[in-house]
């Protein structure tokens, strides 16, 4: 067991879960998939398809005929670990395609490496499958690769990341994602909800709800119907969490911008439908500020929204992150920052320091902070945000609340609260009589310790 550091960063997926048996003779591919849960819902389905293609999935370099990488390209030092990556793939491998993100910028890899086999950009199923035939061509044998009904999963399986969307029809200065995924592509609901049914008909306790704003939901489709069980459904992030709230599984939403309509969703987490829990990237406070990342400037009423969602549901969990040392931010809107989540007192909460990208439109802003600035104000910061986690926490000892199992080993079981997502929030260990649990239990549990982000408690 291992307890959940401070600075944490919350744009990463979880750990690569790989299980694939390897018949004699049968082609082998490996998978680095790199980034936040988004990308990982991509390279599931890279596998998925090559799973159903007679590939098996190796978990290392060595067993693998070729390695695919699945970059990250949303900060510099993102791209920086993504080329380490590949590296890394080239030497222990040597037979590399790489997909993602970064691929959208193939000289920019190319460069670094030239000897990687094939480039491609974001969600390009196709052509990852088409260099990977190149590569490594199929032997599929009919009678054995048979496709799981619930595809090819890179967590565990009690949860899953459900993608309802691609693409982005924000501007932030900031951001290149809609550059790289383009704009706001929405599924049908029916076909979000039909693999929302299939996976928690495969043992799914959890659904991790996906996109790059998952409050845009359905905008491009003009909130289209579906049919749905004998009915109909809207194309409405409303419609779609009520529905998959029927489904019997956790359903979490992640990446939900602040909109008017946000409110709607409130009453479903009263009512049990949905997790009280919402994943808002408010990125700052200070209205400046947020005009100069060409974000929404409305701080104040942020913070009335905030107070009605609380009076609607007393148990929300709000988590969110924010950037630091944004170009032209002075120390008196980093002190408007500081002052406003002291009032908000956001249960989860991320940072990062500003950082050029290539391509960004905030690369040109003028007055840059200086870094030892930037890390200044990261610290101060996170010790609010880890203050007001502590307080927070300690007033859950003495609460009886459900939680669900991720891991067991010799030491404890490590778990979630509602109030906790996979890898970027935090734990509730359980010391004492965890022996009879198994991964994707649900169980009652007394609070009995707490610290800045952890929880401890015993089965009740």
């Amino acid at each position: 067991m291992s307890q959940n550091p401070p600075s944490l960063r919350p744009d990463l997926a979880p750990r690569l879960i790989l299980d694939s048996p390897r018949r004699e003779g049968q082609p082998t591919i490996g998978m680095v998939s790199l980034g936040c849960p988004k990308a990982l819902v991509d390279s599931e389905r890279i596998l998925t398809r090559l799973r159903a293609e007679g590939y098996a999935i190796s978990p290392d370099y060595a067993g693998a005929d070729a390695v695919i990488v699945n970059t990250c390209g949303f900060l510099d030092s993102a791209k920086a670990e993504s080329l380490d990556a590949i590296g890394e793939a080239l030497r222990e491998n040597g037979r590399v395609i790489v997909t993602g993100c970064l691929g959208a910028e193939p000289e920019y890899i190319t460069g670094a490496h030239p000897k990687v086999m094939a480039v491609t950009g974001p969600h390009q199923y196709e052509q990852v499958l088409d260099a990977v035939h190149q590569a490594v061509p199929p032997a599929p044998d009919p009678f054995i690769d048979l496709l799981p009904a619930s595809g090819v999963t890179l967590t565990p399986r009690h949860y899953s990341y459900l993608k309802i969307s691609e693409g982005c029809n924000h501007k932030c200065k900031f951001c290149i994602i809609p550059d790289m995924r383009g704009r706001l592509v929405s599924r049908p609901a029916h076909a979000v909800l039909r693999e929302a049914e299939k996976l928690v008909e495969a043992g799914v306790r959890e659904l991790l709800v996906i996109s790059q704003d998952t409050s845009a939901y359905g905008v491009d489709r003009k909130h289209d119907l579906s049919p749905w069980k004998g009915g109909e459904v809207r194309a409405h992030v409303t419609d779609l969490a009520r529905e998959l709230g029927r489904l019997g599984a956790w359903v979490r939403l992640h990446y939900v911008y602040p909109y008017p309509h946000v409110r709607d969703l409130i009453p479903l987490m009263a009512e049990g439908l949905v997790l009280p829990y919402l994943d808002i990237p408010f990125q700052h406070a200070h209205p400046d500020v947020l005009r100069r990342m060409a974000r929404p400037a409305a701080a104040a009423r942020t913070l009335d929204e905030i107070a009605a969602w609380r009076a609607a549901c007393p148990d929300i969990t709000l988590r969110s992150t924010f950037i630091v040392g944004y170009p032209g931010e002075t120390e008196a809107e980093f002190q408007t920052l500081l002052d406003w989540l002291d009032e908000a007192q956001l249960d989860r909460v991320g940072c990062f320091q500003y950082e050029n990208v290539a391509g960004a439109r905030s690369n040109l802003l003028p007055d840059h902070v200086p870094a030892e600035v930037k890390q200044d104000r990261w610290d101060r910061f996170m010790e609010k945000a880890q203050a007001i986690s502590a307080a927070k926490l300690e007033a859950k000892v003495g609460r009886v609340m459900p939680v669900i199992v991720d891991s067991v080993d010799e030491e404890g079981a490590t778990c979630r609260t509602m109030a906790d997502a996979p890898e970027i929030d935090g734990n509730l260990f359980i010391d004492e009589g965890f022996e009879a649990l198994k991964p994707g239990d649900i169980v009652n549990v007394t609070v009995e310790e707490a610290s800045e982000y952890d929880l401890w408690g015993s089965l009740n």
